[in-house]
């Protein structure tokens, strides 16, 4: 599942605390010279990258999807070569027709799509309902017995939280409405309302006083009336979406696609819609990644020598594992030497399906970048999937995936606050930390927008990846994760942990005991003795799509 705007919507609208203004690039600079923990991209273009070549990487960003028309992304999204854009025929033979920027493995062959889904705890319980509904517990087998009361659980959790939504829906949308008409109230852009100009407000109504208190608030902050607006607009959409789709029983969509989701031998369904109806979220990670580097406009992406493959994957509720590992083999077929997924849920029933496509990627040399999560807790292999460690393993087979790289979020403050409250953490499955707060990156409809949330901080790191994978070709995907292992910038202040308040050392919030940096990563890079053995073709462009019509579940 993809969590940003709900945390944000919380943050800004229950505690009104924001965050201080930081200049927009911030997770491109430097500590040292700078004063903000970011990548240190700048650092390295201007240093050891300074006069070198590159190749061009290709990068699957395996999310909501990405709008292939963004006046920073259209000129880096990946094109397959081998396809005939609308002509209705698979040119390539890779199964998907017109593929050309990438797949959508959320949508039907009549261009239908979803964009809410269930939960997966709620699926995992219609599954149970049908077995348990009308069964007397005392009877059942010691094995049954557990699955039942997993139902029970989770029919708890589910009749709690479809009420907390409807009632947090209720008040915020009340308050949502009210701020509306203070907008129409106003003959002005929403840009241009003032502090002074909600202050002056007067009215009897409470809904309308409550209103113009909560906003002279948020603004007294330092945010603009219309951010507070779409902010909360957003937060009640996430309510709603919560309340009529994630929590919902009665709801699954998965008709639209029309596969037979049991057949878990099906790699070849959904259509060539890569953006989808909500590219929000998928669109900000491609711009992180490989947003135009000095066009002059939007942003500049970590790495400059990059192709997007959009791969949807997500809808707003959980992902199913199905549909992830059918964009990882997807994505290692058609070329993608960088995986990137903003993505995670609670309970994973097809897992091994999912470790058998992680497999493999790694098998074909790819590195798979996945972002930890923001619940503000300490990961486990059981309570936040994917991850890098494999469900089934024979005598001789690997335990975990060796090019995995699992990333928390920091925030701009640095020293005792440098990981973000909401970020989670794990000594042992938390590889490395990334700017994750206050990120400014594209959106649909070239807009930009400013997200927190370790879904950002991974693309930060797949910036990295490729930039590394362009600059030097010859280094194999271990030996990528290696480096930026070996080269993460070591914190030695002890830290606040994210959803608590002890300060505890950097090293127990991830392996690494770091932070992410390119400029290291590059010097590091070029002492590295590559593993690799490349033609003279392969060391200039990216590579064709493959066909890997062999590979088998």
């Amino acid at each position: 599942m993809i969590k940003h705007n709900l945390f944000v919507g919380l943050t800004l609208i229950c505690s009104a605390v924001f965050a201080q203004q930081v200049p927009d690039n911030w997770f491109h600079l430097d500590v040292k010279s700078d004063g903000f923990p970011g990548v240190r991209s700048e650092k390295a273009y201007q240093g050891p990258l300074r006069g070198m070549n590159g190749r061009t990487v290709i990068v699957a960003v395996l999310d909501s999807g990405v709008d292939p028309n963004h006046e920073d992304l259209k000129d880096v999204m990946w094109t397959n070569p081998g396809e005939i854009p609308g002509n209705g025929i698979d040119d390539d033979g890779n199964g998907y027709i017109d593929d050309v920027h990438g797949w959508n493995f959320l949508g039907g062959k009549n261009g239908e799509n979803i964009r809410a889904d269930n939960l997966e705890l709620v699926r995992i319980y219609r599954t149970y309902h049908a077995l348990f509904q009308n069964v007397n517990p005392a009877k059942l087998s010691k094995a049954d017995k557990k699955k039942y009361d997993t139902y029970k659980e989770y029919e708890k959790i589910i009749q709690e939280k479809r009420s907390q939504a409807e009632q947090n829906l209720t008040m915020y949308g009340q308050i949502y409405e009210s701020i509306k008409t203070l907008a129409d109230s106003f003959d002005k852009d929403l840009h241009d309302i003032t502090l002074e100009d909600i202050q002056n407000i007067k009215s009897n109504k409470p809904s309308i006083t409550r209103a113009v208190r909560i906003v002279t608030n948020i603004m007294g902050n330092g945010q603009s009336f219309a951010v507070v607006k779409e902010d909360l607009e957003d937060y009640v959409t996430q309510l709603k979406d919560q309340f009529d789709y994630q929590y919902n029983v009665d709801y699954n969509p998965r008709n639209i696609v029309g596969d037979d989701y049991a057949d878990l031998q099906n790699r070849f369904y959904g259509n060539n819609d890569v953006q989808g109806p909500d590219a929000s979220h998928g669109t900000h990670v491609a711009g992180i990644i490989g947003a135009v580097r000095n066009n002059g406009i939007g942003i500049d992406g970590v790495a400059d020598k990059v192709k997007i493959m959009s791969v949807r994957t997500v809808p707003n509720g959980d992902e199913h594992d199905k549909d992830v590992a059918n964009a990882i083999r997807y994505a290692v077929d058609n070329g993608a030497q960088v995986i990137n997924m903003s993505f995670g849920k609670g309970a994973s029933p097809e897992k091994n399906y999912v470790d058998k496509a992680v497999k493999y990627a790694v098998k074909n040399d790819v590195l798979l970048i996945h972002a930890a999560g923001n619940d503000g807790k300490e990961n486990t292999t059981d309570n936040n999937f994917p991850n890098r460690k494999f469900e089934k393993k024979g005598l001789f087979s690997p335990k975990y995936a060796k090019t995995w790289i699992e990333v928390g979020a920091l925030s701009w403050e640095g020293g005792e606050n440098l990981a973000t409250n909401f970020s989670n953490y794990s000594s042992k499955y938390v590889e490395i930390f990334a700017p994750g707060l206050d990120i400014l990156s594209t959106i649909p409809d070239n807009k930009y927008k400013k997200y927190p949330g370790t879904s950002m901080a991974a693309p930060m790191v797949a910036g990295v990846a490729a930039t590394l994978r362009s600059y030097f070709p010859e280094l194999t995907a271990a030996q990528v994760k290696e480096i930026i292992m070996k080269s993460a910038a070591v914190q030695t202040t002890p830290t606040v942990i994210p959803g608590g308040n002890k300060k505890v050392p950097f090293s127990e919030l991830c392996i690494s005991g770091g932070i992410i940096d390119l400029e290291a990563a590059v010097k590091l890079a070029q002492q590295t003795k590559g593993k690799k053995k490349l033609s003279a073709k392969s060391t200039s462009s990216a590579s064709a799509p493959g066909q890997s019509p062999a590979y088998k579940a």
